[in-house]
């Protein structure tokens, strides 16, 4: 069953080739369609394009759909094109002629707008869950291990005294960035598309702030072209939110793999977090770690993708923006699952409290201890030729107790203030 179906048939490649993997994507959107089909029944009802009777019958029967989608006995057999035509299919044998009606003062074009902005709305609220839940773990464990002291690099050279209460926060405090992205796409998802049809509107007296009310949007696309626009428009938005966290999970997933190394010996993981080499029985590799890297990379390619998918169609719809679909939802579940698995292994890291006590690491102190040369009344650069010359001479004896303790360093984290930010 085609929506468009006028009596003929498409040739089976044609079909085959224009429906892609749209019936396996819609099983993620079904959900969605059946919440906006409802809310668009009511509202016929309302106006009275169908009966009330009519409309409820509608609603009684689209309830039932969601429990089977619910229960993951839905199923869009390949006689369907997508979720729209099995669904009416399914309304109108069990209900006839009101099934038929479902689809007045709609087209299939705002049905997949309005469906695409439900899910989105949705998956971009468990992502800022999931990022919330990574990061109260990484306040935690920079609360836990603050006064342990890390090496820290500029250039891969040994730099200056860092943290583990740094590094870990420093991440937390990052992923707020992240967060502000996320939720700028879910406020261009908060907007009711229904009600553009084909993206020209409709003659029919439709009444779109009850939909809008109906299915929870902070407010609607007015303007029908712009809601027809909206769609890829919408996918780069949330695809550029899940491409800041991942560029976020990337870097501290490359921290974690260096720092688990034999060479530096930061930090390790249970044995069950790690993987073994089929030759070399002393391995324990990050697997996990260079998976979450190399996914996450892939992820912030994606953004492109749908610019190179959407970039300069003119207004209106065209059929290049079925494949956005294609690209935006395995990119959520990706996200998503590098959000869990990260969560999961963190929570068993275990902390070298013992990294400083090599000798290689007593230039990190270099700075602080010229510091107090500039403290004691030495001008700033009289004091950096003196330090620099007993580095080359070897006569540097670092001075080892140091204090930070303006706002942001080691010494004073402002933890608090950091969570603050999230909760604002």
């Amino acid at each position: 069953m085609k929506l468009w179906d006028k009596g003929f048939s498409t040739d089976k490649k044609i079909d085959h080739f224009t429906v892609g993997n749209d019936r396996e994507l819609d099983l993620l959107l079904a959900k969605y369609d059946v919440i906006a089909s409802k809310a668009h029944a009511k509202m016929l009802g309302k106006i009275g394009l169908i009966t009330a009777q009519e409309a409820e019958n509608l609603v009684a029967e689209l309830d039932a759909i969601a429990q089977t989608i619910e229960e993951g006995s839905f199923v869009i057999e390949d006689s369907f094109e997508d979720m729209h035509s099995k669904i009416e299919f399914v309304l109108t044998e069990k209900l006839g002629d009101t099934g038929k009606k479902i689809h007045t003062a709609r087209s299939r074009n705002d049905q997949v707008l309005v469906a695409m902005h439900l899910y989105l709305k949705d998956e971009l609220q468990e992502i800022k869950s999931e990022v919330k839940v990574l990061f109260n773990l990484l306040l935690n464990l920079a609360d836990k291990y603050k006064n342990v002291l890390l090496p820290g690099y500029t250039h891969l050279q040994i730099a200056m005294p860092s943290s583990f209460g740094l590094w870990f926060s420093a991440y937390a405090e990052s992923l707020i960035d992240d967060l502000y992205f996320v939720d700028a796409a879910y406020k261009i998802a908060d907007q009711n598309p229904l009600g553009s049809a084909a993206g020209y509107g409709s003659s029919f007296p439709i009444d779109r702030d009850f939909t809008t009310k109906e299915m929870r949007f902070a407010t609607q696309k007015y303007n029908v072209v712009a809601a027809q626009m909206g769609r890829g428009k919408v996918e780069k938005a949330t695809a550029f939110g899940i491409s800041n966290v991942a560029a976020t999970l990337s870097k501290m997933a490359m921290d974690i793999c260096l720092y688990m190394s034999q060479n530096f010996n930061f930090i390790s993981f249970p044995e069950e977090l790690t993987t073994g080499s089929s030759i070399m029985p002393h391995k324990k590799n990050p697997d996990v770690f260079e998976l979450i890297r190399g996914k996450c990379n892939k992820l912030q390619a994606i953004p492109n993708q749908l610019i190179l998918i959407t970039n300069n169609l003119p207004s209106g719809y065209h059929r290049d923006l079925q494949l956005v679909k294609e690209v935006i939802i395995p990119a959520i579940q990706d996200i998503k699952a590098c959000l869990e698995i990260l969560t999961f292994s963190l929570k068993e890291v275990r902390v070298n409290e013992a990294i400083l006590e090599d000798p290689k690491y007593d230039y990190l102190f270099s700075v602080d201890t010229l510091n107090e040369l500039v403290l004691s009344g030495i001008p700033f650069r009289d004091a950096y030729k003196k330090m620099g010359k007993e580095i080359n001479e070897g006569t540097f004896s670092p001075k080892k107790d140091i204090k930070h303790t303006h706002q942001g360093s080691l010494g004073n984290l402002c933890l608090q203030e950091i969570r603050n930010k999230l909760i604002d």
